[in-house]
């Protein structure tokens, strides 16, 4: 796997996630206390994100990492 295609699975699984548990994007920004707008870059895969916020996302979503990476 590329790395594109990798941070197109990130992306798609951020959606789905986000979507299946009706939270903005602002509202999870705001739960792993990031910027919105740094969050949706993430979330439209713009920007690669830390593992540290990675994990951050993680939590705010009650997900574990692995469910955001796909593995």
């Amino acid at each position: 796997m590329s790395d594109t295609e990798f941070l197109d699975q990130i992306s798609a699984n951020l959606l789905m996630i986000r979507k299946k548990q009706r939270y903005t994007q602002r509202e999870v920004a705001e739960l792993a206390e990031l910027n919105p707008n740094y969050y949706a870059k993430v979330e439209r895969g713009e920007s690669v994100p830390s593992i540290k916020t990675l994990f951050k996302i993680a939590h705010a979503l009650k997900v574990s990492a692995s469910d955001i990476v796909g593995f």
